[in-house]
């Protein structure tokens, strides 16, 4: 099974995620995003194969998110989408792709679903 998992060795959760998938038996693809984000291309089809809006995936704390005012609810997708490619932090982590599925696993124990 390929796994794949959108992380930042910075963050808690990612690592603890990374951890879950290895202790499962199973070395995943790594993609640091924050040095390789996905493509606009990737994030449409990761978020309508996880069946949410893009706006769920943005994260709020530690990034521009207030200052670039993307709390408002009337901006388009197309709006977010050029604000991610700017500024990948933006992107909540840790995102999972498995052939079961694509899902933001937070809280860590999601990422079971997936293997």
């Amino acid at each position: 099974m390929t796994v794949t998992i959108y992380h930042n060795p910075a963050c808690t959760t990612s690592r603890k995620v990374l951890g879950m998938i290895r202790d499962a038996g199973i070395e995943p693809v790594i993609v640091e995003y924050l040095k390789s984000p996905p493509t606009r291309a990737q994030l449409i089809e990761m978020v309508g194969r996880m069946g949410v809006p893009l706006r769920s995936i943005l994260r709020r704390r530690n990034t521009p998110f207030e200052a670039l005012g993307l709390g408002d609810p009337a901006l388009p997708d197309a709006a977010l989408l050029d604000a991610i490619a700017d500024h990948p932090v933006l992107i909540e982590r840790p995102i999972v792709e498995t052939p079961k599925g694509v899902k933001l696993c937070r809280p860590p124990e999601t990422v079971l679903e997936l293997l």
